[in-house]
């Protein structure tokens, strides 16, 4: 009897457990489109369960599919209950299928029925959202995911935060989750001790948030009020620590931006200091060919649309083709006639620039034009939390020092530049041992001139191109080569990068028109005590 009885039991259990495994045998061999069928009938609590179920499915479906129910973008359409999500609130918006992917036009929104949604619902979608993203093999999502929950610093977000770190793999998206956890505990743990160690894990942390809920903690207390070894002691401590390391990456960035803006009046500035040097001759119009150089570029990206990417590495062999031929013909038609006569030579030259002006304004409109950044170009590095460096100025100060470097060895290096220095430290001796200063000459101011077109592309890529692109920078360019030493490419090199960041570090404190002013009188100064500049030429010619 006994042993019937515990034979009955033991077919009781084993029918309970085959019952109790059953539904989830069911669950994981549901797809999404059985767990989404009829959704728009069901009621709140049932539509949380089914975020629950769809949750578990193994389907890269889920992920836009929830994030489009939260956002209230899902709909069903009433012919044949086909799920859709809707990317616009337009008539001419496009509405993607769910299960094909296949995109459509709206064109009688009355034919779809939105998914409505609650709070409860809300919530619930919130969460899985997030530990489908913190799940996610793919590392950028993943370091999304974890900078959107230190933003909500939500409370009820800390133990999916807490799984998410025991298996992450990598150090930089671990770091995240600890500070978003510490973020949470320094606003919300009951323990103080805890709540110390978290505002202490945030000393040094530069994410915005964290200086938001350290100033929480520290509103409406005094320095009277904060004794040692409380919660708000050690929120004025990490704040102080955060505050410092903002004025230190405040220096680093006004550096950079320095170096950038230096960047750009050593491409300006380089050609006119070697035409400067060898000629003797005050080109009034080399701003014009920096904007020739600009407007090439606009020109290439009109004419190749498709080929933007690659648009700039067109550009700068064609701008300096197009500003180095014209430079070339503005010497053999003018400028030869007039040397020794610096005065009719500047006026000749100013007189070139308005024409040059009023022909881009014939041809191109008054108005500005806008030149399209590389994708490779876009976006910003960033550092920390509150520095960032954009590539664009950083290619910039890279291809500034290559222009530099491949002029160096032009320079040394070469015939050509054999010759230039020859003419440049005594031109009559070296016309007397046979080379023929005027095409020299014509070279030279052709050399200038196309790298200053160089320039106008990488200006092209920073601002507007315009009629009037070249003379923001013409006097910034005088004033470098000037500071530099006329004709020396080291002294322009560093005349352009002392200029730029000095002109960075005064601007926050006097504005940008008194940050010129300053410049312009420190020039000055300079030129009373050292009228060669930083670097004097050598040679007979120099000495006259």
């Amino acid at each position: 009897m006994i042993l019937q009885t515990r034979r009955i039991l033991q077919m009781v259990f084993c029918l309970l457990l085959v019952c109790a495994v059953q539904p989830a045998k069911v669950l994981a061999n549901e797809s999404l489109e059985t767990i989404v069928s009829g959704i728009e009938r069901a009621n709140f609590r049932d539509k949380a369960q089914r975020v629950e179920q769809l949750a578990a499915l193994d389907d890269e479906r889920v992920l836009p599919l929830l994030k489009a129910f939260l956002g209230g973008d899902l709909y069903v359409r009433k012919s044949d209950k086909i799920l859709f999500f809707l990317e616009g609130s337009k008539a001419e918006d496009p509405i993607t299928n769910l299960f094909t992917g296949a995109s459509a036009t709206v064109e009688n929104k009355r034919l779809y029925k939105k998914v409505s949604v609650n709070n409860a619902v809300r919530k619930k979608l919130r969460a899985v959202i997030a530990e489908l993203q913190l799940r996610s093999p793919d590392y950028d999502i993943r370091a999304v995911a974890v900078r959107e929950m230190m933003k909500a610093s939500d409370p009820l977000n800390r133990p999916q935060l807490l799984a998410a770190m025991e298996r992450e793999t990598d150090s930089g998206i671990r770091e995240d989750l600890e500070i978003a956890i510490a973020l949470i505990d320094a606003q919300d743990a009951t323990d103080s001790d805890r709540q110390i160690a978290a505002i202490t894990r945030l000393s040094g942390v530069l994410y915005p948030e964290v200086r938001v809920v350290l100033a929480g903690l520290l509103e409406g207390t005094t320095a009277e009020t904060i004794r040692r070894g409380t919660v708000e002691a050690a929120a004025r401590d990490a704040m102080a620590e955060i505050d410092d390391l903002i004025a230190l990456n405040k220096v680093v960035e006004n550096v950079y931006f320095g170096i950038s803006l230096g960047s750009v009046l050593l491409l300006a500035a380089v050609g006119l200091a070697i035409t400067f040097g060898v000629m003797g001759v005050i080109n009034m119009a080399h701003g014009e060919m920096i904007m020739l150089g600009a407007y090439t570029t606009f020109v290439i990206q009109q004419a190749f649309p498709e080929l933007i990417d690659v648009s700039i590495f067109i550009a700068i062999p064609s701008a300096f083709l197009v500003s180095g031929l014209v430079g070339i013909a503005i010497e053999r038609g003018v400028i030869r006639h007039l040397y020794g006569r610096p005065l009719e030579t500047l006026l000749a030259t100013f007189g070139i620039s308005l024409v040059l002006q009023q022909a881009v304004r014939s041809i191109f409109s008054p108005l500005n034009q806008s030149v399209s950044t590389p994708s490779w170009m876009s976006g910003s590095l960033e550092i920390n939390g509150v520095l960032s460096l954009t590539y664009s100025r950083l290619y910039i100060i890279i291809f500034s020092l290559l222009v530099l470097l491949a002029l160096t060895l032009l320079l040394k290096k070469t015939l050509f530049g054999l010759q230039m220095r020859a003419v440049t430290q005594n031109r009559r001796m070296a016309n007397s041992m046979g080379i023929r200063t005027g095409w020299v000459d014509a070279l030279t101011f052709g050399l200038g001139s196309g790298i200053a077109g160089i320039a106008g592309v990488a200006l092209s890529q920073l601002t507007n191109v315009g009629p009037n692109l070249g003379q923001s920078y013409i006097i910034d360019s005088f004033l470098v080569v000037v500071f530099g030493g006329v004709g020396n490419l080291m002294g322009t090199f560093l005349g352009a990068m002392s200029l730029g960041i000095f002109n960075k570090f005064l601007e926050p404190f006097a504005g940008a028109v008194l940050a010129k002013i300053a410049v312009l009188v420190f020039i000055i100064l300079f030129i009373q005590k050292y009228p060669r500049g930083m670097f004097a030429l050598k040679g007979r010619s120099a000495e006259d």
